[in-house]
């Protein structure tokens, strides 16, 4: 009986892993090549754990597959289980005070790895150089589809809308800003008024981004008139364009160091703060090395998160200004 169990229920956790697999990815075929497994394999083990459950876990549409609401319950209490399973030796090790191998995966866009993941990842990596640790350049609907594949940990970036299945926590607070040229005739000025920026012709990112929303919003809701002379993609290529004069900008303070040769005025009585931190998908289980750089990021990280404090829409800790900005809405309205 014993070694029947044991079977029974070695054979339990390959049935939830296949179907984690298919849930995340939303195909068996990208499943069975995640578990090294046959298609007609992991098909066998899901419909097996569906017979043994009495329930329909998938709607299948030929190769697609969505999950029926039996299998979304199904997937938020066995998704922790299996990941933690999978994540064992990492636990143990970090038990004994340890964590010497590993790897990490974290989605970023590419100016908030430049700005202000740099410091982070150095301490990270400098206290931990034996994890292997991966930067996702990406943004927008492809840095949560990593998100819920489960390729990613977690992701750092700003978010405007926050979907049901996702926890939104944010760490840092930055202000809007609007950078000319040093020699402009706004520069020096503690303060400008909505109308005298509309004078100028702006540098923005491309159309279908959030900062173009944001600015295009509150012109019209002031009833003022604009002029775009110039799109271009990246912080860095905007503030250069601004330097030789080419026009103004609205920009977020991530992206300002102070080592620019530009004048920078506050914009916050127009535009609002925009908020940076982790995008988590709701329920996964976190890695102890996924966990430890979300503390270097925030010491306070988990006692906010575990009380309940997922900001959705909120900001969190204030960090001086120094460049950079992704969304992760699921929508392409995300910054560069």
């Amino acid at each position: 009986m014993h070694e029947t169990g044991t079977a029974q229920k070695s054979n339990r956790l390959r049935q939830l892993r296949a179907f984690c697999q298919a849930a995340q990815t939303g195909s068996i075929s990208r499943a069975a090549e995640r578990l090294c497994l046959s298609q007609p394999s992991v098909s066998l083990l899901i419909r097996a754990l569906e017979q043994d459950l009495d329930t329909a876990l998938f709607e299948r549409h030929g190769p697609r597959i969505h999950l029926t609401p039996a299998g979304e319950a199904l997937l938020e209490t066995a998704l922790p289980l299996v990941e933690g399973m999978d994540h064992l030796a990492d636990l143990f090790a970090a038990r004994l005070g340890e964590m010497n191998s590993g790897a990490l995966d974290i989605a970023a866009g590419e100016s908030t790895i430049l700005y202000l993941l740099a410091d982070f990842t150095k301490a990270f990596s400098d206290s931990y150089p034996q994890i292997a640790l991966h930067l996702h350049n990406v943004t927008g609907r492809d840095g949560l589809a990593l998100l819920r594949a489960g390729d990613v940990d977690f992701a750092v970036g700003s978010m405007l809308e926050v979907p049901s299945d996702i926890d939104y926590v944010p760490i840092f607070d930055f202000e809007p800003m609007l950078i000319t040229a040093s020699d402009h005739p706004l520069a020096g000025r503690s303060r400008v008024d909505l109308e005298e920026i509309s004078r100028y012709g702006l540098i923005l990112p491309p159309r279908h981004l959030s900062t173009w929303h944001v600015v295009d919003l509150v012109f019209q809701q002031h009833g003022l008139r604009y002029d775009v002379v110039l799109e271009a993609g990246g912080w860095e290529v905007i503030k250069k364009f601004v330097e030789l004069g080419l026009g103004v900008s609205i920009v977020t303070s991530i992206c300002l160091t102070g080592q620019e040769r530009l004048a920078a005025i506050p914009l916050g009585e127009y535009f609002p703060h925009r908020s940076y931190g982790a995008v988590l998908r709701r329920g996964r289980f976190l890695s102890p090395q996924a966990r430890r750089f979300l503390e270097i990021m925030d010491a306070d990280f988990f006692r906010r998160y575990e009380t309940g404090a997922q900001g959705r829409g909120r900001g969190g800790r204030t960090r001086p200004g120094g460049p950079g900005d992704s969304d992760f809405t699921g929508h392409d309205r995300s910054l560069p």
